[in-house]
């Protein structure tokens, strides 16, 4: 009996070490990708760095390429946790902006993600050209008019516009704050919490009724709507192993469901 409780101890403790191996490879991976972009990112540099062989990284993925895929996937599921403790934390989080304005601040502060949204292909080259090469963009599509559909029949987005055009205006707005920064002069320059402010102000007011403030969505419709956002993610993360499903190109990407 000790002997089994010894051996499933150590068998606990392996796992324990070569996930921890896994997270500092991974890291290595982020921090070279970060540094010279995809293309330029071996896994001899990782290994370098990671500090360890490079037949070690094998023991853990396949080919590079696997490798990336995981990182990304990584990142994806910190982005989403840290979405919904902000949400979960905010009383406006179910709100159309409030998860505008906290999907769009963690993004910001996720380096790879915000690539990801932004297709920066100088940072991650060919791996974003093969993943958005299959993208099936008329589900993407699909998903913002369903998501789209479900804030206007619970009365916390106006419905006297056509939602087609509501996607693509949402799209613009948060896109457009993302990009401005580097057209701008220095003295029009914002902290990521100001700039998630002014869009999340922007997407209130072009989208949500204008009405007293005694007939605001009451808190139990906010947390529905909030709840069914995260368990729309969870669902994700859980059931889905193809991370063309995963990574998309717009805040609202990550706001319908990813």
């Amino acid at each position: 009996m000790a002997s089994q409780r010894k051996s499933e101890h150590g068998q606990i403790e392996g796992r324990s070490k070569r996930e921890q191996r896994a997270d500092r490879i991974l890291d290595a991976a982020a921090e070279l990708m970060l540094r010279w972009g995809y293309n330029k990112t071996t896994i001899d540099d990782i290994a370098r760095l990671a500090g360890v062989a490079k037949g070690t990284i094998y023991l853990h993925w396949k080919t590079r390429e696997d490798l990336f895929l995981a990182l990304m996937r990584r990142e994806y599921v910190r982005l989403m946790e840290d979405i919904q403790q902000r949400i979960a934390s905010d009383p406006e989080g179910g709100t159309l902006h409030g998860i505008t304005k906290h999907s769009m601040l963690a993004t910001m502060k996720s380096p790879l993600m915000k690539a990801v949204l932004l297709r920066d292909t100088d940072l991650l080259g060919e791996w974003m050209r093969k993943e958005y090469a299959s993208e099936t963009f008329s589900q993407q599509i699909a998903q913002s008019l369903a998501l789209l559909e479900l804030f206007r029949t619970r009365g916390v987005v106006r419905d006297d516009r056509a939602v087609r055009k509501q996607v693509y205006m949402l799209d613009a707005i948060t896109l457009g704050f993302l990009l401005i920064d580097q057209y701008m002069p220095d003295d029009f320059k914002y902290s990521d919490e100001e700039v998630a402010d002014m869009t999340a102000e922007a997407v209130k007011r072009t989208f949500e009724p204008s009405r007293p403030a005694d007939s605001q969505p009451d808190e139990k419709t906010k947390q529905e709507i909030a709840n069914s956002f995260i368990c729309e993610h969870q669902q994700k993360q859980e059931g889905s192993g193809n991370m063309r499903t995963i990574v998309k190109v717009s805040i609202f990407r990550l706001i319908q469901f990813a």
